[in-house]
């Protein structure tokens, strides 16, 4: 008898550099909490899409174009990118993937980000920059889950590549990628103070 593993949805996550990385977030919260005062136009998204937290993605989505700290965050991850795309066996001879996207994602206790795709990418990802006791992590969804369609329920003891969902814990510091058809989420806020982290997307075309 023979099991194969076949069509794997790998997911990667690292720290984003060995050294310096307190100092850093603590940049780039300075930024974040200077943005989230003066975005007027993200605070009315946010109300309306958003509720009880701020994002930038409607009003500043490309931070990496105007704030040099973020363009030092995107300079950082170009290492953990092509990891990633040599992981998957992407052939980037052509052309290399280019961040796109690249916004602001603050979560007070009680807030949650719904389950959602990030379409017309190649790659999307979440560096955390503050994540405090009991922060929700992201949790993905196994991208078969509509085709399951007379499946018993799983075992109690599944692994975690078994499973339906999984959640990858939030970690300051730490960064996760994933390919942006995969579909995920963020639960509710169980932390006493906010969750905060930065989303981006890459493309190839």
């Amino acid at each position: 008898m023979a099991l194969h593993t076949l069509f794997p949805t790998r997911v990667y996550t690292a720290p984003l550099r060995a050294q310096g990385v307190t100092a850093f977030n603590d940049k780039l919260i300075n930024e974040i909490n200077h943005l989230r005062e003066d975005d007027r136009a993200g605070q009315i998204w946010s109300k309306a899409h958003y509720p009880g937290g701020y994002t930038s993605y409607a009003s500043a989505s490309r931070m990496q174009s105007c704030s040099p700290t973020f363009a030092a965050l995107e300079a950082k991850l170009t290492q953990h990118i092509r990891a990633y795309a040599k992981a998957l066996a992407f052939d980037l001879k052509a052309r290399p993937l280019t961040m796109t996207d690249c916004w602001v994602n603050v979560m007070p206790p009680g807030v949650a980000h719904s389950l959602h795709l990030h379409p017309l990418s190649t790659f999307s990802g979440t560096y955390y920059v503050k994540t405090p006791a009991r922060a929700s992590g992201l949790k993905l969804e196994d991208p078969r889950l509509d085709r399951f369609m007379a499946a018993p329920p799983r075992a109690m003891d599944q692994r975690s590549d078994q499973a339906p969902w999984v959640v990858m814990p939030a970690k300051a510091g730490h960064l996760i990628l994933f390919e942006s058809w995969l579909r995920h989420e963020v639960t509710a806020n169980t932390a006493r103070t906010e969750r905060v982290s930065i989303s981006f997307n890459y493309s190839w075309f």
